[in-house]
């Protein structure tokens, strides 16, 4: 290439050159510009799987709020059947049964026993309950065959936790055993902070949307659909348009028209050094901050990371498989911290790789693969930034560290896992 051409590819740079940075550092310089949304409300707790607790929650009863019987049998006084066995039996009265859901407001007393099911309340003066299989089954009189000790099969009133206690913690992430717990407490709503707002914008004069006639040169915009529902799946709500033409003006006006809806906005396309790689020029018109361009990892280099009116942008390659790639190194951790959401944060291990692996890079490298019991397979075919059809069934990356010149069959390497 010959200088002018370089110095003319500068000069639409605005005479900048990419200086490429770590990941660790661009994932450094995004999370330093990134707060956590504080705003809350309240929602329904059928509505609640995914967020984020915004207060602590304390109980305001005792659960459970009478002794039960963990099991179907009689509830008697230890007393009355101390050293009993099959052939010397208590024989006790039955004055009553009692069912889950339903109350006795008879006592046990010396020489009775009332019939009891499983998560029914114990009545006064019951210490134990009996298994019915060590019984006769008796209706009237009930034979005991075996003895219990004094509070044994009994569950204490507040056995799992008391009026008072703390229950859950603000920042909890509610799963379906948190909203259970939540119902157990009598609550039908829960206090959560919001969700985040994420604008995805994809460029490029080559794309359209699915269902429109393919005409020559022209491809699907695949990265709108991976990238919108990779959002969803992490819980973001998401506000995105039609594919833009590579127009400077018209992507900043975009921009510009629906930031305000939006906590985080991510572009895919135009990052790069070429003469349609438009978002250099779209930071400019809409006066962004740029934190970076250029970041050292395949794929995905030219990723650049900005601010816009205090907004976090990241502007991702036009590439299917940089930009997924992307999408969970750098985004990822961004929306965990805006959201709260812990369990987004990116989780690495050792695996043991089923194969060589001989192809060297000057940078971190990550492949696409399946993960499993501790070992890892790169998926077959290419690992080119433009292939997407190999990515499906995926669950990870291999990550491949700068310079490796090769990687043998047992060698322990290091995965980020998609889940």
């Amino acid at each position: 290439m010959t200088a002018k051409i370089h110095a003319e590819k500068r000069q639409a740079k605005g005479n900048e050159e990419m200086e490429r940075i770590l990941l660790e550092q661009a994932e450094k310089l995004l999370l330093s510009e990134t707060g956590k949304i504080t705003d809350t409300e309240e929602i329904p707790l059928w509505d609640a799987a995914g967020r984020v607790l915004s207060e602590n929650i304390s109980a305001t009863l005792d659960q459970p709020p009478f002794p039960r019987s963990p099991l179907d049998g009689y509830a008697v006084r230890s007393g009355d059947i101390a050293g009993v066995s099959s052939e010397n039996p208590a024989f006790l009265r039955v004055i009553d049964e009692v069912t889950a859901g339903h109350w006795c407001d008879k006592a046990v007393t010396p020489g009775t026993a009332v019939r009891i099911m499983t998560g029914a309340p114990i009545p006064d003066g019951a210490d134990c309950v009996v298994m019915q299989e060590y019984t006769n089954y008796g209706e009237d009189v009930v034979e005991i065959y075996k003895p219990v000790q004094a509070w044994k099969n009994y569950c204490f009133q507040g056995e799992d936790y008391r009026a008072g206690d703390r229950i859950l913690a603000e920042g909890t992430v509610l799963g379906a055993i948190e909203t259970g717990i939540l119902a157990s407490l009598g609550r039908c709503s829960v206090p959560v902070y919001r969700i985040p707002t994420v604008l995805v914008i994809t460029t490029g004069d080559e794309i359209v949307p699915p269902g429109s006639p393919l005409l020559p040169g022209k491809i699907y915009d695949s990265n709108l659909y991976a990238v919108v529902t990779r959002l969803r799946q992490w819980g973001m709500k998401v506000l995105f348009s039609g594919a833009q033409d590579d127009d400077a003006e018209q992507v900043a006006e975009k921009i510009r028209s629906m930031a305000g809806q939006a906590d985080l906005i991510i572009t895919t396309g135009g990052v790069s050094v070429g003469k349609k790689d438009i978002l250099h020029d779209v930071l400019k018109i809409l006066g962004c901050k740029r934190l970076f361009w250029g970041v050292e990892v395949k794929p995905g280099m030219p990723t650049i990371g900005a601010l816009y009116q205090d907004k976090v942008m990241i502007c991702l390659s036009g590439n299917p498989y940089g930009a997924a790639v992307n999408l969970e190194l750098m985004t990822r951790p961004v929306l965990a911290k805006m959201s709260g959401r812990y369990d987004l944060q990116i989780t690495r291990l050792n695996a043991v790789i089923d194969h060589d692996c001989f192809k060297k890079c000057p940078v971190v490298r990550y492949v696409r693969a399946f993960y499993r019991d501790r070992h890892v397979c790169a998926a077959n075919g290419s690992n080119a930034s433009g292939i997407i059809s190999n990515l499906s069934g995926c669950n990870c990356l291999i990550e491949i560290p700068a310079g490796t010149s090769e990687v043998r069959r047992g060698d322990q390497v290091s995965v980020v896992l998609f889940a």
